[in-house]
């Protein structure tokens, strides 16, 4: 297991690929593992995700091997870089995270629907 969170996302969405680029301009310290889905080198097998359900909702995987999706992953995340770290703590403190959680689920929906209408990719559903 990574010493490292990871953190699975789909390379092929633009949108993804411009917020994960932005994450990874902050990462200076290579404090995350970030992973393609669609990179064999992702390891999703290992990891115990199919792509299904990377691609579905955001997925990372804590050092101690717990995997957490939705607003839950960002925080994982968003602990490891600089000023994400504190936005991490004020959604804590003020209890948000439930809240925000429902509401990235509703984006996750729509933006796989969206995304896979002409097909992403991914081999047939389990």
């Amino acid at each position: 297991m990574s010493q490292r969170p990871i953190l699975l996302y789909d390379g092929q969405c633009p949108l993804c690929k411009r917020e994960i680029a932005h994450y990874k301009r902050l990462d200076i310290d290579r404090r995350v593992d970030w992973r393609d889905l669609f990179d064999p080198a992702s390891d999703l097998e290992t990891l115990g995700i199919d792509a299904w359900s990377a691609m579905s909702v955001i997925h990372a995987v804590a050092p101690d091997g717990r995997i957490h999706t939705g607003v839950h992953a960002f925080m994982l995340i968003w602990r490891e870089l600089p000023c994400y770290r504190h936005l991490a703590t004020v959604i804590e403190t003020l209890r948000l995270t439930g809240l925000l959680d429902k509401l990235y689920h509703r984006f996750a929906r729509w933006r796989f629907r969206s995304r896979c209408k002409q097909g992403c990719g991914l081999p047939p559903q389990p």
